[in-house]
């Protein structure tokens, strides 16, 4: 089971990180992700860590922006999502899968978390 909390209103500029809090499971034999969907846009694929956090993908968008983290002794991921722009207002959900080849595919995902509502204002 994924919680994702920590989303919120904030104005152009701002911070905020998400958390994706895990339990039922060996947190760390997981690839974690996020994604968003915006009102009208379909999902799309924002970032994903390894199962040991080396390694750490992100669209082209959130570059230098985001960092995607996770703490597996805590069983938690995070997104930290700095310098934010009205064009990142979405719901963001956290996904999990043991097995993931292609981590930019939501389909490669099993289980995902309730989304948590992030906007930002201009």
């Amino acid at each position: 089971q994924l919680q994702a909390s920590g989303g919120g209103l904030v104005q152009a500029g701002g911070s905020l990180r998400l958390s994706c809090a895990a339990s039922g499971r060996t947190f760390s034999n997981y690839t974690l992700g996020w994604f968003r969907q915006a009102p009208g846009k379909e999902r799309e694929f924002v970032a994903s860590i390894s199962r040991s956090g080396v390694s750490t993908y992100y669209t082209d968008s959130v570059k230098g922006r985001f960092t995607i983290s996770r703490d597996n002794a805590k069983n938690t991921a995070y997104l930290q999502m700095n310098s934010l722009e009205p064009e990142d207002t979405a719901v963001y959900y956290c996904a999990a899968d043991p097995l993931v080849a292609m981590p930019k595919l939501g389909s490669e995902y099993g289980y995902w978390g309730q989304g948590t509502q992030v906007t930002v204002s201009s």
